[in-house]
């Protein structure tokens, strides 16, 4: 499958909306309940959703 997203950055090889690493269909993706995804993709968004998590709570403790 190949798809052409208008958030995609080629040079910089990351997800324009998401500033990071693009994986279809994750959270915040113009994609995210469009498609089905495979059990590998699915376990790389479910990785990365808690990669997201995990900052979003250190920066909160370092902000306090």
């Amino acid at each position: 499958m190949t798809f052409h997203c208008q958030n995609y950055d080629i040079a910089a090889n990351r997800c324009k909306r998401l500033s990071g690493e693009c994986v279809p269909a994750r959270k915040g993706c113009v994609l995210e309940g469009r498609m089905v995804v495979s059990e590998e993709l699915a376990e790389r968004i479910r990785q990365i959703n808690e990669e997201t998590a995990r900052r979003s709570l250190k920066e909160s403790a370092d902000q306090q």
